[in-house]
């Protein structure tokens, strides 16, 4: 099949410190025979394109032919510039001259943007073949929910027609999290469509242990003590206040150390409560390929989620991804559909009991871990690394992915 694949932050390696999870898959699917072309942007928050006079440009990288377009560069992430940024994308598409191309037997659009499922469409209407709406972060309930924007702002009703009209169009709708199709079917009133999960994944060979490489974490935490790791951000979709208060309590207690890595807009706010703690190491942002290292060098890992609708439909978090491989115990206070770490039993999702805060529900947990024998500590972690290596590598996944499209065909 000639695969046609349309996002706008599907970077590849070679711009990326962190490949996109589509160019991945579009890697898998050369491998397997198909002809691949890879359609995004060089205006991306996690890559970095060379400066070029040319607006569209065509390189082989790694097995993919990549058609990067020049577009709109921003600087936030949260603001004008950035959906300003989706609409030049969209520009960009409708003026690239695909006629000297192989027609697609597969147009393949993954959000965000989510406006590409328009260029899809068209594909799809002039050359035939099947259209696959692959959504990764549900807009605009994402806005509404963990943004804070009205459900009738002006650009939350265009996304919201936008999506609904995707969902019509589309042949198969593919979502990161395992629930989307509920939520699909919300906003088409329809009970039966072509839905496929096909959800985040690793490369093995990213996770090789490498005999010359020195872990700079170690030494770096005080030894006889549980070390407990968080990386990511510091924001309020990550809904850290009960965690830092869990920190801030057990700050007599001997037991834990507790290590916090990575930037965000309340990091301050949460470095001055814990202020004089003698429990707490904060970080700086760390490089993605260093995450690893920092993880290995806990004993318990601790995610959060901001309780919203968006949960429903189930995580899609590389957060998870990485914890697991690790092969620790994962403690995440998490409200929404469950799954992975209640899959592999190698962790606990938090909820509050009754007359309990969740900072105190944190603190049980923890202590619930520190309880366990080392040896049971380490067969819980090695069970979710155990489960992500059998189900969720990209060549596995990809697979599944193409036998989805193809029974579509058939």
């Amino acid at each position: 099949m000639n695969i046609w694949c349309i996002s706008k932050y599907a970077s590849p390696a070679k711009y990326a410190k962190s490949p996109a999870r589509l160019f991945h898959f579009c890697q898998e699917w050369q491998k397997l025979g198909h002809e691949v072309h890879l359609f995004t942007s060089d205006s991306n928050h996690l890559a970095h394109f060379p400066e070029t006079a040319q607006v569209y440009e065509k390189e082989y990288i790694e097995g993919v032919w990549v058609h990067w377009f020049k577009t709109k560069k921003y600087s936030k992430t949260a603001s004008i510039a950035r959906i300003l940024s989706w609409f030049d994308f969209e520009r960009r598409l409708f003026g690239f001259k695909h006629q000297q191309l192989n027609p697609p037997d597969v147009v393949l659009v993954s959000s965000l943007s989510i406006f590409s499922i328009l260029y899809g469409y068209y594909l799809k209407k002039k050359y035939g073949g099947i259209l696959v709406f692959e959504v990764r972060d549900i807009w605009p309930l994402t806005m509404t929910e963990e943004g804070g924007i009205s459900k009738y702002h002006p650009l939350t009703l265009l996304i919201g027609a936008i999506e609904k009209f995707g969902y019509r169009v589309a042949d198969l709708i593919v979502g990161t999290m395992p629930k989307l199709d509920e939520h699909v079917r919300t906003i088409i009133k329809k009970r039966h469509f072509n839905f496929h999960c096909a959800p985040l994944g690793f490369h093995p060979e990213n996770y090789v242990e490498s005999s010359v490489k020195k872990n700079i974490f170690v030494g770096q935490f005080p030894e006889n003590k549980i070390i407990v790791g968080y990386a990511g951000s510091m924001g309020i979709t990550n809904a850290l206040e009960p965690y830092i208060e869990a920190i801030y309590q057990l700050q007599h207690n001997n037991r834990f150390h507790f290590v916090l890595v990575g930037g965000g807009d309340l990091r301050t706010q949460f470095e001055g409560r814990l202020k004089g703690c003698e429990n707490v190491t904060f970080l700086p942002r760390i490089e993605q390929e260093q995450v690893k290292d920092l993880l290995a060098c806990c004993d318990v890992l601790y995610l959060s989620t901001k309780n919203s609708k968006v949960w429903e439909y189930g995580q899609s978090m590389n957060k998870v991804v990485e914890y697991m491989l690790a092969a620790k115990p994962i403690i995440a206070s998490y409200t929404g559909y469950p799954s992975m770490i209640n899959e592999a039993e190698c962790g606990y999702f938090v909820k509050p009991e009754e007359d309990e805060s969740s900072s105190e529900a944190i603190i049980r947990v923890l202590c619930e871990v520190a309880e366990m024998p080392k040896s049971e500590q380490k067969m819980m972690g090695e069970r979710g690394k155990q489960w992500i290596y059998q189900y969720r590598t990209y060549a596995l996944l990809a697979q599944q992915y193409l036998e989805k499209i193809k029974s579509i065909q058939r």
